[in-house]
């Protein structure tokens, strides 16, 4: 293989890998705002382990999250140094304004939250989750604007020529809010807020089907579960909204992402198929101009396809961008189905008899982190061949002095390395949930005013 399909391999692998852990801290802190926040309206001590509980799983998935996130900024230098002096003034503010606004807030109160207990008043250690969650959420949206102006560029200009061109900020705020900046940030703000629900959904029903902690595991369950369905539902709307934008500023992406070759004719919406690359079609289960009327509200309504563009201005792995987009929205729908379930047994009071559904919940960690994955993988290859559309192509956006087996040697090391610290974080990660809380059912407050609320998580002394 030469440099540019092994550099873009291994900075697919890296930024894979790290992608694991800031949607579980964003979604993570959500919950433990929640959960702090029915501490102090309640005075229920259940809700304090839980928030501490899950506080020491917030620091172990933080701590891999920023090691593995510096990797990447060398990669740009080392694999992608024409992309970096191309990209170098406006990706370099969107980064100095992720450590300004957003790392030093949350790394400042990052120490209060985990080790301001008793130190602190309970409203001010509150105010600490809050900005750390806070801090996450405005880190991302710095990343995602970054990535965003690279697949809808405005406020910029051109200077140079050749490999001397640069993209230069001319409007700070029109480059932030870029066309499609606003829908990408709800996107993936929502996506974690799912993959950290997704979380201690599993954790709980691992407890509850141990019958371990359980006034701890289906109280904190049924927090998760809110948060979960309202996100879950909420993702509906944000992937559609991202999907217009796709529509009007990327028609080639579209295109590939719905497998649509007919130049200008009306185009289906696959719920699942394959592209036959070979003979220019898609095949499998489709609504005939579900495509068109998602677009443009008319099933008639003729959309760009892939014929519309010169070859060397399509996607290249048009398989990729079909089946991880088509996998993102099947999960994602799974999502919105298991936990509707669930809540509707929950308002039939028979939630936690369903073992099965328990064994669901257990695993279903994975799916969140599935869905996230298969969006960028969809996102990303779907952009190419440009790695700032319309502007630079990927293949000149490469290092020159990079060699092939350079790239190798690297790939190879990041994989060993990155083997041994997954299971590093598994075997941590396993470790503190077999502990589990400390001592949840002695630790309920059982004041008149809240014996009612233990007799109902299931708590009896």
């Amino acid at each position: 293989m030469d440099v540019e399909i092994l550099s873009r391999i291994q900075f697919a692998f890296t930024i894979s890998f790290h992608y694991i852990y800031p949607p579980l801290s964003i979604g993570l802190g959500l919950v433990m705002v929640a959960m702090e926040g029915l501490y102090l309206k309640t005075g229920n001590k259940l809700y304090e382990n839980m928030t501490k509980f899950y506080t020491k799983i917030f620091a172990l998935i933080f701590g891999i999250g920023v090691a593995t996130g510096i990797v990447m900024e060398f990669e740009f230098g080392t694999n992608w140094a024409t992309y970096s002096k191309y990209v170098g003034d406006v990706f370099g503010s969107a980064l100095a304004a992720e450590g300004i606004f957003a790392f030093a807030l949350e790394s400042g109160f990052l120490g209060v939250l985990l080790f301001g207990w008793n130190k602190v008043s309970p409203r001010v250690h509150f105010f600490s989750t809050v900005m750390v969650t806070l801090g996450s959420m405005f880190s991302a949206i710095w990343i995602v604007v970054a990535n965003s102006w690279q697949q809808t560029p405005t406020g910029y200009k051109i200077e140079g020529e050749g490999l001397a061109a640069r993209a230069v900020i001319t409007d700070f705020w029109e480059m932030v809010f870029n066309p499609s900046s606003i829908q990408r940030v709800s996107h993936v703000w929502i996506g974690s807020f799912i993959a950290g629900a997704f979380l201690v959904l599993s954790i709980s029903a691992y407890y509850i089907l141990r019958k371990k902690h359980l006034p701890f595991a289906r109280s904190s369950f049924k927090i998760a579960l809110c948060v979960a369905t309202v996100s879950s539902l909420l993702q509906l709307v944000a992937g559609h909204a991202s999907a217009d934008v796709v529509a009007e500023h990327q028609p080639a992406k579209l295109a590939a992402l719905e497998g649509h070759f007919e130049k200008d004719k009306a185009a289906d919406m696959y719920l699942l198929g394959y592209i036959d690359t070979k003979n220019k079609k898609t095949v499998g289960l489709n609504i005939p101009g579900g495509l068109s009327f998602l677009t443009h509200g008319d099933f008639k309504a003729p959309v760009k396809g892939l014929n519309n563009f010169r070859q060397q201005d399509q996607p290249q792995a048009l398989n990729v961008v079909f089946q991880t987009y088509h996998l993102m929205i099947s999960i994602g729908m799974f999502m919105i189905a298991l936990t509707l379930f669930a809540c509707w047994h929950w308002y039939k009071d028979s939630l936690f008899e369903k073992k099965w559904l328990m064994h669901v919940f257990m695993w279903s960690v994975f799916l969140p982190q599935l869905a996230n994955q298969a969006g960028w993988f969809a996102a990303e290859t779907g952009r190419q061949p440009w790695v700032v559309y319309g502007l630079l192509r990927t293949s000149d956006a490469l290092s020159q002095a990079v060699k092939a087996e350079q790239v190798v040697f690297s790939l190879i090391l990041f994989s060993v390395v990155y083997t041994l610290l997954f299971a590093l974080f598994i075997y941590l990660l396993n470790k503190k949930i077999k502990h589990g809380p400390s001592h949840p059912e002695e630790d309920i407050d059982h004041s008149p005013q809240l014996k009612s609320m233990a007799n109902e998580l299931g708590y009896t002394k």
